[in-house]
């Protein structure tokens, strides 16, 4: 069994760019009930856009309902649900019980999976809540390679299986985290985490205040609550060999650049191992392309018992190249590219051309005009739109990359 490729689409252009870039499926938050409350998210007109996108190209949309909800919280749910299902969700991800049961009772067709919020450890935690009509169990971040393996061999077929293989970890147990509503009043459970786990901390001494005395000697302070980032890229063959049906991206906060490149890595590695396993070989080009847009160190997370889970030294991300632009066109007559702009860029700059299908290319940004025709130094505004002429044949959905060493 070929295992999908998973990814977050924080809002629609980040959707096209997971699909575009090799994505099965996506899954996103709509309207409601969604634990990103300050992603872009969808309305119900976008995401029935989205929806369509997808299903042009074969693909599947997943929409999240999985806070923990209050009572307040409900109010309007079955009326959402049927929403969902008339413009045609593939599935929900769920991750309490009240919603699960109400979707079954109004949205029977639907299909729903269970979150990694419900922190799934045990095949017969997975049993039970795929008696309750659950397809797909999300499994909790915290189980190693050889436990997801158990859990696999003891469930019916029937009953699939989703696990996480790159992006942040959250210190919490599967996220289930208040300390961003101790701390600032800002719910995580409900969408709206303040990540106080990458506060920079200090220890002080009861009877000294005011002398706050770093937890590593240095001036810096500690951030002993800030994970690296999960990256099994270079574990491809054990995850292909463990029966989860699902490979899940986090980041629906994250870049379209950070989506495309993360997508066309896996996709490109596990069609690689597909085409022929006795002899696939890891190759360097997936690691550059997840080692470029903005991440944190990487670690392999729990899957293999790695002790070191934690960066002490700065909760900063590493960002070594931005994206500049999105091709819109190219005209084969007079070899001229339209491109959107998306951080500022400069007349004859060298530039990192990221394809969905192909190797990275570099070119030369020439002869650059305004959408007036209008020779420009350089392309300072927002999403304005610029030509370049290049001999290379680049194609709409390339993005355009730079590195900030060159800046």
């Amino acid at each position: 069994m070929k295992p999908e490729i998973l990814a977050p689409a924080g809002n629609l252009e980040k959707l096209k760019a997971a699909i575009n870039f090799g994505a099965d499926a996506v899954y996103l938050g709509g309207s409601k009930l969604n634990l990103r409350a300050f992603a872009d998210n969808f309305s119900n007109e976008q995401l029935k856009e989205g929806i369509d996108f997808a299903h042009s190209k074969d693909k599947k949309v997943y929409v999240t309902l999985n806070v923990f909800p209050h009572n307040e919280d409900l109010d309007g749910i079955e009326d959402y649900l049927k929403e969902l299902y008339e413009i045609g969700a593939d599935a929900i991800i769920v991750s309490d019980p009240g919603i699960i049961m109400t979707a079954r009772e109004v949205v029977p067709n639907l299909e729903i999976h269970l979150s990694t919020q419900s922190n799934n450890v045990n095949y017969k935690s997975a049993i039970f809540w795929h008696k309750q009509g659950v397809k797909r169990i999300v499994l909790a971040r915290e189980l190693s390679l050889q436990e997801i393996i158990e859990i696999r061999s003891k469930l019916p077929e029937t009953c699939e299986l989703e696990a996480f293989v790159h992006g942040s970890m959250c210190m919490a147990y599967s996220g289930r985290c208040l300390m961003s509503n101790y701390m600032t009043g800002r719910d995580a459970n409900r969408g709206q985490c303040a990540q106080p786990c990458r506060y920079k901390y200090f220890l002080m001494e009861e009877k000294r205040d005011g002398e706050y005395f770093p937890i590593l000697e240095d001036d810096k302070g500690t951030y002993i609550m800030n994970s690296k980032d999960l990256c099994m890229i270079e574990h491809i063959p054990e995850l292909m060999k463990s029966g989860i049906a699902s490979f899940k991206i986090e980041g629906r906060m994250k870049s379209s650049y950070y989506v495309a490149s993360v997508c066309k890595s896996y996709r490109e590695a596990v069609d690689a191992y597909v085409a022929d396993p006795e002899n696939y070989k890891l190759q360097q080009k997936w690691m550059d392309n997840l080692l470029k847009p903005s991440h944190r160190h990487f670690y392999t997370g729990f899957y293999f018992g790695d002790p070191n889970k934690q960066i002490f030294e700065s909760s900063s991300y590493i960002r070594n190249y931005d994206i500049v632009g999105i091709v819109q066109e190219y005209n084969d007559e007079n070899n001229t590219a339209l491109i959107e702009q998306r951080n500022k860029v400069y007349q004859d700059d060298i530039v990192e051309v990221l394809r969905p299908v192909g190797d990275n290319i570099l070119i030369t940004l020439n002869d650059m005009k305004n959408s007036k025709g209008e020779n420009i130094a350089s392309a300072p505004s927002a999403q304005m739109l610029f030509t370049v002429n290049t001999k290379e044949k680049l194609r709409p959905n390339d993005i355009l990359i730079k590195s900030k060493e060159n800046e």
